[in-house]
């Protein structure tokens, strides 16, 4: 058989890597390649899973660390997924806050499983706003020091810097931010996309398929600074049940939870990476999608729900540079707040607050 091609797409929290992944994965599926998917986080409860899986696609997902410090668990995904899907197409999202990941992943992997995949260049996507902050084009809310370090790791590491979002920009924006990227992180290529409405997906796929992984050294990187940024950061995932005695509008539900989680962040001071919620119904396969990827950004409903619905799950991923106990205290009281509105009881039936620990991968090659 021939080596499936491996794509790992990259990029900071809320840059919107999974809805790139999932415009990545239905145009492979329309040129009739089998696609699987693996999806990456510090614990379990991923949004990004059940919007994968609502789309009828195979996904595996890795939890308990990033996938350089749980390689041996990547590698065994890619087998679940061979023996059951046998994919052409592997499609992986890594954690939103890692770095380092062509040295620790994209080389070993291919050091040591050569013969069964073809690794593809390494994307990073890009949110606009937030990078035009970071590299001082325009003014706002950003992060601390040691969080722009892993930031700015990631770029420098790209081997296809993939601007998002071109719909929330204008033209002469993305032709200064492109030329600042150029010119800062020369390694990489620079394209532009949006996933949301699928332009230009078909540029980045030719790049992805033609060519191969480069054999550059390994960027340096201190992973004290590393670990520090991670630390900063918090985490809070949650799953809950949520029933109520007649129909209720699942859509307007999420509306009003974001925004009212949004506020209490907003009033605790805490620096919004990205938050999603997704709520689906105990029966059948629709979904609701709701993200919020910046403090002064306005929540998006991605993902609408067809129906009313009685009872259903809700998964909340908050990612943010706050202390974790805080985020988790007021995601809870938001959800009581909202459910009480809707007469709802919201039974929660997992939830966790932490802070990454230090990354420590399994491999590391600082040559190709």
């Amino acid at each position: 058989m021939n080596p499936a091609r491996y794509i790992m797409v990259g990029g900071f929290l809320g840059a919107g890597k999974t809805t790139a992944l999932l415009q990545l994965a239905k145009r492979f599926r329309q040129q009739g390649q089998r696609v699987g998917l693996i999806t990456n986080d510090q614990s379990v409860g991923l949004v990004d899973t059940a919007m994968l899986a609502a789309h009828n696609f195979p996904v595996q997902e890795i939890t308990g660390g990033c996938f350089c410090c749980r390689f041996t668990s990547l590698t065994q995904a890619a087998e679940h997924l061979s023996h059951d899907q046998q994919p052409e197409i592997f499609l992986a999202e890594p954690v939103g806050s890692c770095t380092d990941l062509t040295a620790t992943v994209s080389y070993p992997l291919r050091r040591m499983y050569g013969d069964a995949y073809e690794i593809a260049p390494y994307s990073v996507l890009i949110d606009p706003i937030r990078a035009e902050r970071i590299l001082g084009l325009a003014p706002g809310k950003t992060f601390s020091d040691k969080v722009i370090y892993i930031y700015l790791k990631q770029l420098e590491e790209a081997e296809l810097l993939v601007i998002n979002k071109l719909d929330t920009i204008d033209e002469s924006r993305f032709h200064r931010l492109r030329n600042a990227l150029q010119s800062r992180f020369p390694q990489g290529e620079v394209l532009g996309i949006s996933a949301r409405h699928g332009t230009h997906i078909d540029t980045w796929i030719d790049r992805l398929t033609a060519g191969s992984l480069g054999n550059s050294p390994a960027m340096a990187i201190d992973y004290d600074t590393y670990a520090e940024g991670e630390a900063l950061l918090g985490w809070v995932n949650l799953s809950a049940e949520l029933t109520q005695a007649g129909d209720f509008d699942g859509n307007r539900f999420l509306q009003l939870l974001i925004e009212c989680i949004h506020q209490r962040l907003e009033n605790a001071q805490a620096q919004i990476a990205h938050l999603k919620i997704t709520l689906s119904p105990d029966t059948g396969i629709d979904l609701g999608v709701v993200n919020l990827v910046r403090g002064d950004a306005h929540p998006e409903l991605s993902h609408e729900l067809q129906e009313p619905l009685t009872a259903g799950e809700l998964i909340l991923n908050l990612r943010a540079e706050a202390d974790p106990k805080l985020l988790e205290t007021e995601v809870h009281q938001a959800l009581r707040e909202t459910a009480a509105r809707f007469a709802i009881e919201a039974t929660i039936h997992h939830s966790e607050a932490f802070r990454p620990g230090r990354p420590v991968p399994t491999h590391r090659l600082a040559q190709a």
